[in-house]
């Protein structure tokens, strides 16, 4: 047994939770009754998870901007653009490929005990009442939109801070991030609880039956990670693309898919930016920020399943309409954080566009709930590995600029 765990632990943690994953699906088809201690393990998993992400992100962000030195350039105008710009193509794709392949929805029960904006103006307002929440409040509550305005603040405040406070708090900063490594390291026996725990609850059939939703979301996400996103690149870095794509897919996708937390996710985001040879001081504050709103994977969600509750009810859509829920669903998305429910609590929003009531469009946040496990799965590795792509993609922009070979290697 002690030589089979040491055999384990060398194995990458991509292939322990793909182990994790199996162990999981066949616990949970077997012994279905021994649902209490293995439950346990993925609850344990993703509450350690929720506990220390905001943490990180507070001390990742103020710590970067604390010691950043005036006249070093960053990518930020652009790193941005391109968050955005992705964001907005991702629905765009997401209502073309509806149209195409339209689907149908069952509508039998809502999502009841909750509560979805009653419009876009709500959503803004939600997003500027967070970015002035108590910061305490907002670290216990998950806000990351108040968390990341207030580490911003706290580190343009420390600019000029002496240099043993700047080291205790990059320290700190350190600690943490190594914490959310040890967490990660336990993915394994939590993606195992995880999976069990759904199957049990849910059944493989819950998931069989919205077989085609799930095919139009999944592909959509697909097309996006492997056409649209490389299209964004190759525009801007001038060259092969799809090395870089499928590092981010294979090395911050992957996990992210799993953990289901692009909070969670940062530290791996970061390694994979040094991996890569980045600025710190660009990546170091891009990559929380996109974990808060490079939401393509969202936009997808709220367009595919809007339009989904629109082919049901047999309305016609024209095509300013469908160019408006492009923009809705993007701007709906960047908001996601700051509405509790994230993605799914938006949907109603979106439906409003159709005039489509209120209790029918939580029908179809409830089939959301539904497929939940392996929509957020997906959507959550299309947001995160983003967050590396479009980070590695301004700083590369620049470095075509100037002549830099580019080979996506620290090497280079």
């Amino acid at each position: 047994m002690k030589s089979l765990l040491k055999k384990l632990g060398q194995w990458s943690l991509v292939k322990q939770i793909i182990l994790g994953l199996i162990i999981g699906i066949i616990l949970a088809v077997t012994v279905p009754e021994a649902a209490t201690p293995v439950v346990v393990l993925g609850s344990l998993f993703v509450g350690a998870l929720k506990a220390i992400a905001p943490v990180l992100v507070l001390f990742l962000v103020m710590s970067a901007i604390a010691q950043h030195k005036s006249g070093h350039q960053t990518n930020m105008k652009s790193i941005i653009f391109l968050y955005l710009l992705g964001t907005f193509l991702a629905g765009a794709i997401a209502v073309i490929v509806s149209f195409i392949f339209p689907v149908g929805l069952t509508l039998t029960k809502g999502a009841e005990g909750v509560t979805p904006p009653s419009d876009v103006v709500e959503v803004l307002k939600s997003l500027l009442l967070n970015v002035v929440d108590n910061p305490v409040n907002a670290i216990a509550n998950a806000n990351y939109i108040g968390i990341l305005s207030w580490a911003v603040l706290l580190g343009l405040a420390l600019r000029n801070a002496a240099d043993s406070t700047k080291t205790m708090i990059s320290n700190i900063s350190d600690a943490v991030s190594t914490l959310v490594s040890w967490v990660i390291k336990c993915a394994p026996l939590g993606i195992m609880g995880l999976v069990f725990d759904s199957i049990t609850a849910n059944g493989l059939d819950a998931l069989l039956g919205y077989a085609k939703l799930l095919a139009v979301l999944i592909g959509c996400m697909f097309f996006v990670a492997l056409v649209v996103n490389p299209l964004i690149v190759y525009a801007a870095i001038r060259q092969n693309p799809y090395p870089l794509v499928i590092k981010c897919m294979k090395e911050s996708g992957i996990t992210a898919f799993f953990t289901r937390s692009s909070a969670s996710n940062i530290p791996v985001n970061m390694k994979l930016c040094e991996s890569l040879g980045l600025n710190k001081d660009s990546y170091s504050v891009s990559i929380p920020l996109g974990a808060t709103i490079n939401m393509a994977g969202a936009a997808v969600t709220i367009s595919v399943l809007t339009l989904a509750a629109v082919h049901t009810l047999g309305i016609q859509v024209d095509i300013p309409t469908a160019i408006l829920l492009s923009v809705v669903s993007a701007i709906c998305a960047c908001g996601a954080s700051g509405v509790a429910g994230g993605s799914l609590l938006l949907i109603p929003l979106a439906c409003s566009l159709f005039g489509i009531p209120n209790e029918v469009a939580m029908q179809v946040v409830g089939v959301g709930f539904i497929i939940g496990v392996l929509q957020d799965s997906f959507e959550t590795a299309l947001n995160s590995s983003s967050d590396v792509l479009f980070t590695a993609t301004a700083e590369y922009k620049e470095w075509r600029k100037k002549g830099k070979k580019i080979t996506f290697s620290k090497a280079a």
